[in-house]
């Protein structure tokens, strides 16, 4: 049977309804979003609720793969206003069980109140947030719907699916920061060049990290190429690997999640030094991936999330010291060579630009949905250059 639903206020405004529930959904972002200021609040809760439900539709076990893209396809088109939500959110909801938390059921029986506020945002944000969903759902699912213990065939193709699950989220932030401030969108080159990559280094850390967990799931997101360059089948590896080629491989990934952190930095110090809650925001985030990928780096064979996950003290100090230097550049650059010492890095050319990938198979990646009369990827006119969950702090799942 189900697990019961949270025992939520249904008589609460919808932006606070948003306010309560996303403890439940995540740690990581009740703790950040409220850095943020005012104004962005409520966009960013919306958009990773919003993201939340998507990866809740896609990872519920009990539907099959095209079940999933009609209920996806659907979820769009409400969020669009082609459909109404209500029958979707009572038809979804109660086929929720197994690994469904009670909190993320809740979400997808109020789906209707959270793209209310939705509705209620600024053409801009509208538009930033709905462009997300659209690419993520659809790219998310083609991965999905073939995820296998074989792996990834090459590093590309983890680029691709980083950018499906999490750089797109990049791309939505960066137009939500800049929607905000004119200040910021000043600085929007700058702030493009690295927004995927931001968003690629905390999802490649939360692959890392759960690597065993998504195989008991039947999946797993690394890239075959890599390991067969050290003579393992990713097929053939179990919890707790100790082989050296195994380590090897994995260090080697370590150093590109490490690269693409650095160019989160950078993202950061685009920010202007004024824009202290924004700053706090992303440096948080990228603090604690940083010092999850040493605990990887060193715990070799390690064969659960559990035995890499940072302590309390370490998140505490890490909010603490990166508070303290927020508006100062070169000490953050400091406090990140610090936390990184000892990690190995990727040189520039092994970070591949993430780019919107429009090919997989030689088919289009972003399926078309015609019963809702648009393309299932609208393009908002920008260019675009699991299942473990979206990294939570990234955007994002």
């Amino acid at each position: 049977m189900p697990r019961e639903f949270l025992p939520i206020d249904a008589d609460l405004r919808d932006e606070a309804y948003q306010e309560q529930i996303l403890p439940h959904v995540s740690r990581t972002f009740a703790l950040t979003i409220p850095q943020l200021p005012v104004a962005l609040r409520t966009p960013v809760t919306n958009a990773y609720l919003l993201c939340r439900i998507a990866d809740t539709i896609e990872d519920e076990p009990v539907l099959s793969a095209d079940e999933t893209l009609v209920l996806l396809r659907r979820f769009v088109a409400v969020l669009n206003g082609q459909e109404e939500g209500a029958p979707l959110a009572r038809e979804l909801a109660p086929r929720l069980a197994g690994p469904t938390l009670p909190a993320e059921r809740d979400l997808a029986l109020n789906l209707v109140r959270v793209i209310r506020v939705t509705t209620g945002l600024g053409s801009g944000q509208r538009a930033a947030i709905q462009r997300c969903l659209e690419v993520m759902c659809s790219g998310m699912h083609q991965f999905q719907r073939t995820a296998s213990l074989r792996g990834l065939p090459r590093s590309t193709d983890l680029d691709d699916y980083c950018y499906y699950v999490a750089g797109v989220v990049g791309e939505m932030l960066t137009d939500l920061f800049c929607d905000y401030s004119a200040t910021i969108a000043q600085r929007r080159a700058a702030l493009d060049e690295f927004a995927v990559s931001f968003a690629q280094g905390l999802q490649m850390t939360n692959i890392l990290k759960d690597v065993w967990e998504d195989r008991s799931r039947g999946a797993c997101w690394l890239p075959q190429e890599l390991f067969t360059r050290h003579g393992l089948d990713l097929s053939q590896i179990k919890p707790g690997e100790s082989d050296p080629r195994f380590v090897a491989a994995m260090s080697e990934l370590v150093g590109i999640a490490h690269a693409h952190l650095r160019n989160a930095l950078s993202f950061t110090l685009v920010i202007p030094p004024a824009e202290r809650g924004i700053r706090r925001f992303c440096l948080w985030a990228i603090g604690l991936a940083v010092l999850t990928l040493r605990r990887i780096e060193q715990t070799p064979g390690f064969a659960n999330g559990a035995q890499v996950k940072i302590s309390h003290s370490a998140v505490a100090m890490t909010r603490l010291l990166t508070s303290a230097a927020v508006g100062n550049d070169w000490l953050l650059r400091r406090l990140f060579n610090f936390a990184a010492r000892g990690l190995p890095l990727a040189s520039p050319a092994q970070v591949r630009r993430a780019s919107r990938p429009v090919r997989r198979g030689g088919e289009p990646l972003i399926a078309s949905a015609p019963d809702y009369g648009q393309d299932f990827g609208q393009d908002y006119g920008h260019e675009y250059g699991h299942s473990s969950r979206r990294s939570e702090g990234s955007s994002a799942h």
